[in-house]
């Protein structure tokens, strides 16, 4: 896919943006630079490549990032809080109705 200098004009009267010609010139040339990289990325085989958290851990292992096991540590306290509440339905606050 590749842009035209009328898509350039399109979308930059779109996004509001005045763009002398040079300019339009320099924007038609650096995105169709990135639909040309992007194109080049999709024609990559990832068949069998399991997806990363970060593409430089795969690079560098000591930079992956570091998160926690996503376990419960903290015990079940809705009773607790819904006690002190004015009213509370099914586990549910109920509140004023402000919007009429």
């Amino acid at each position: 896919m590749s842009l035209t200098l009328q898509d350039v004009q399109r979308i930059a009267n779109l996004a509001r943006l005045e763009l002398n010609q040079e300019q339009q010139a320099a924007s038609l040339n650096d995105l169709n630079n990135i639909f040309g990289l992007v194109e080049a990325m999709r024609a990559v085989d990832t068949t069998g490549v399991a997806p990363l958290a970060h593409p430089v851990a795969a690079i560098l292992p000591q930079l992956a990032l570091r998160l926690r096991a996503d376990e419960v540590t903290e015990s079940d306290q809705r009773a607790a809080f819904q006690a002190v509440a004015p009213a509370t339905e099914d586990g549910l606050y109920l509140v004023p109705r402000v919007v009429e």
